[in-house]
């Protein structure tokens, strides 16, 4: 292990005792993640298999999808799994550890999070911040909080080199259209693999995530609002 890198470790823990254990690494420059397998990798991983709407790579200079190729092998693991089976998930960061009695998606979409967002996916990138601070099995209300003060962090020190004149969540809305537009395309290329549904409800929960972050910003983030609303007595 990099002892300067970043790095989660997962261990789920199903009712029947089966137990996961996932280790991930972020370097501490670029913040992506270390590679879990070396192959050899599933043709559903290959960049021209399905291949997102959005998606700038060409597969003539990439053969395989960045993200698809590091949640291959939480694919594998966990297609056959239900995802309403209860488990007990544990993460340990550098910084602290984390526990929730949760089910089966809610540790999968926590996990598919980070390892998306570090994946070096071009679209997802700008969540690398984010991926960062990582906060386990985090309630919209605080991915909310979290994605939006990042992005003025960012825009705050763009703005201090002179590279926008003023700060608005327009960036940060397209961004995160075009993470629609990656879930379903990984949806899409897992959705044939295995018997159950825990995988593809991880990407569905993360997809609705997505989409409720869009509206958000369409909609002045009135689920934080409130929190800076100061009363007559305050």
């Amino acid at each position: 292990m990099n002892e300067e890198a970043y790095w989660f470790d997962y261990r789920i823990e199903l009712e029947d005792g089966q137990v996961a254990c996932l280790h991930i690494e972020l370097d501490p420059v670029t913040l992506t993640m270390a590679p879990t397998s070396k192959g050899p990798y599933p043709p559903w991983t290959q960049l021209s298999y399905k291949q997102c709407q959005c998606c700038p790579l060409s597969p003539q200079t990439e053969l395989y999808c960045p993200v698809a190729v590091n949640i291959s092998d939480l694919v594998d693991r966990f297609k056959d799994i239900l995802s309403h089976k209860n488990c007990m998930v544990v993460c340990e960061t550098v910084d602290r550890t984390y526990s929730k009695k949760t089910s089966a998606m809610d540790a999968l979409t926590s996990v598919f999070g980070i390892v998306m967002a570090t994946s070096n996916c071009p679209v997802m990138d700008f969540l690398k911040p984010m991926a960062r601070f990582h906060l386990p099995f985090s309630s919209v209300e605080e991915t909310t909080a979290r994605s939006t003060s990042l992005f003025l962090l960012g825009q705050y020190f763009k703005y201090k080199k002179g590279e926008v004149n003023g700060f608005d969540f327009d960036e940060l809305e397209k961004s995160y259209a075009r993470v629609q537009l990656v879930n379903e395309g990984l949806l899409a290329r897992i959705q044939s693999l295995g018997k159950e549904d825990a995988d593809k409800n991880a990407i569905i929960t993360l997809h609705s995530l997505s989409q409720f972050l869009s509206l958000e910003m369409d909609f002045s983030l009135s689920t934080v609002a409130h929190l800076f609303e100061r009363g007559s007595d305050a």
